[in-house]
């Protein structure tokens, strides 16, 4: 067993276990549809089509995380300056990881019957509420709602938190608080436009991560012996 590797794992699954059981929490609270008629009435959502939550936080968050992740891409095929530097291979890894997490989110979606808040009879649509965790009940909407697939634009980056925490302690932790900003202003835009609830943007933050934990723990994604000894001197 790789003992340098063994507390970053170890710290991995305790967040990952604990955020589950916070969502668990969350799921049993019912609380998802209270939130949503903080927003929403019988008339739907005043800001279902407001240019800053349609055009700018969803329309704009979708194109910048495709324009970051082909900037990760080209970037990955740039030399690598040291031997402290993350190399192109990990560089290509956690690139790959973050589209994986972009596609697979709105996979979970295509088997999903939950639909959006503003497909709720009481805000002007024709469904009626059913939890996410009831499978294969149909609530009379669209469906294909669960999880938030916008959210994915920013917590997809998770892959880089882990990318570089081997390598610049600081530089993750800007990715990581920048991915978790950006992930709670596009729910939030999400949220009030009626397009999902709360629920639905945290599971998407929790698969990101779960996923990006689970290949940090896999071995050709960590870092080598050497380095890790190296950049702890």
């Amino acid at each position: 067993m790789n003992t340098a590797a063994a507390p970053a794992g170890r710290h991995d699954l305790v967040i990952t276990l604990v955020t589950l059981a916070v969502l668990l929490a969350w799921d049993a609270s019912g609380w998802d549809l209270s939130v949503a008629r903080w927003f929403g009435g019988a008339a739907g959502f005043a800001w279902r089509d407001a240019w800053w939550a349609r055009t700018l936080l969803h329309d704009g968050g979708r194109a910048l995380a495709w324009l970051l992740l082909a900037t990760l891409a080209l970037s990955a095929l740039a030399p690598v300056p040291t031997v402290m530097r993350p190399s192109r291979a990990q560089r290509w890894r956690w690139t790959g990881m973050v589209l994986l997490c972009v596609l697979a989110v709105p996979l979970v979606k295509q088997f999903s019957t939950t639909s959006c808040p503003w497909d709720l009879a009481e805000f002007g649509g024709t469904a009626h509420y059913v939890s996410h965790w009831r499978w294969g009940l149909v609530d009379g909407g669209g469906g294909h709602c669960f999880p938030s697939g916008h959210a994915v634009a920013a917590f997809a980056f998770f892959g880089m938190y882990f990318l570089w925490r081997d390598h610049d302690t600081q530089r993750a932790r800007l990715w990581l608080a920048g991915v978790l900003v950006a992930g709670a202003l596009f729910g939030w835009a999400q949220l009030a436009r009626g397009a999902h609830y709360p629920s639905h943007t945290l599971w998407s933050a929790w698969l990101c991560w779960a996923l990006c934990a689970g290949a940090a723990a896999w071995r050709p994604m960590r870092l080598p012996a050497w380095q890790r000894s190296s950049s702890s001197n």
